[in-house]
């Protein structure tokens, strides 16, 4: 069967909202809502295939636009690759052109629409952000505590608390304190024993390698409102994060690190044929930061994930 493919846009408006279409009652997947898009003819170029189909629908000419994601899905009836951009300016007034009701819904609300399922990756990307902060190794609760509310205050929105050398009881006391700082601004990811899940529930949980190839058979250990992580360093990895159900991954590393100076990196070429076979939004870790953005977008990851890159610098 030929795989259709599709470009789509999460369409972000200046307020950061997101614009969402209903599918007609009579076309594939029905009454449930998308991003809009549509398909890409023979020898079109992505993005003027997206181009087009959002001046068609919505009556809008695309003013800058980026790779987000791509998704493969088999549906029993057809398999479609989802071409994904991210649509940050536009010209014109967005109306639903072939009579489609339309809806701008905030990055949190998209969880309460009903997508079809090859658009769960859609939006997961379209709600994370394209940084993921890792906090550093060898510094004491204080120091955390400081870092974390000067990241937040400079608008990272997504933190792992990692901090390998903390006794479990050390580590649980400072999570509950940084979860009260992120609390309404940025999400909040632990690590440790499944057994902690519970204790922390507006927390998302990060697995590490270990953790992914031990539970991965057994399915995901933590509701679909919660966010679940994993790191990964290999093609077996990434099978067992689709295993697990995991929302989003890192792939590491990608080059040389001080801290893991014994690995040995993959590479931009390898981990872009690494993305080429996975679905969910992943994020780049080791050796680069904020200005390998756009290298990172362009071989299908979601962004960078760092440590010293991201951790404010007076802190550290």
């Amino acid at each position: 069967m030929k795989r259709v493919h599709v470009a789509a846009a999460v369409i972000r408006g200046e307020d950061g909202r997101i614009l969402i279409a209903k599918r007609p009652d009579d076309k594939h997947q029905g009454g449930l809502w998308e991003f809009p898009g549509g398909k890409v003819e023979e020898g079109e170029a992505v993005q003027a295939a997206l181009s087009r189909e959002l001046h068609e629908e919505l009556g809008i000419t695309v003013a800058a636009a980026r790779p987000l994601i791509q998704v493969r899905h088999d549906y029993t009836d057809k398999h479609v690759l989802l071409d994904v951009w991210e649509v940050s300016r536009f010209t014109g007034e967005p109306h639903g052109a072939e009579g489609q009701p339309l809806a701008w819904v905030s990055a949190r609300q998209l969880g309460e629409y009903e997508f079809p399922l090859a658009n769960r990756p859609i939006v997961a990307a379209a709600r994370l952000p394209e940084h993921y902060l890792i906090t550093p190794e060898g510094l004491d609760g204080p120091e955390l505590l400081a870092g974390v509310r000067a990241a937040v205050a400079g608008g990272i929105r997504l933190i792992q608390l990692r901090a390998p050398a903390m006794f479990d009881a050390q580590y649980r006391d400072l999570a509950v304190d940084i979860q009260g700082l992120c609390a309404g601004k940025a999400q909040l990811m632990l690590k440790g024993p499944l057994e902690w899940l519970g204790d922390f529930p507006a927390a998302g949980w990060h697995l590490t390698a270990e953790q992914l190839r031990k539970y991965a058979s057994k399915g995901r250990p933590l509701p679909a409102d919660r966010w679940l992580a994993a790191s990964c360093h290999s093609a077996e990895e990434l099978d067992l994060a689709t295993q697990i159900g995991a929302d989003f991954v890192t792939l590491s590393p990608l080059q040389a690190t001080e801290s893991h100076p014994e690995a040995r990196p993959l590479g931009w070429e390898l981990a872009s044929e690494l993305l080429q076979g996975f679905n969910q939004p992943c994020y780049l870790l080791g050796g680069i930061g904020p200005q390998h953005y756009e290298q990172a977008w362009q071989i299908g990851a979601q962004g960078v994930a760092g440590i010293r890159a991201f951790w404010p610098q007076h802190q550290s």
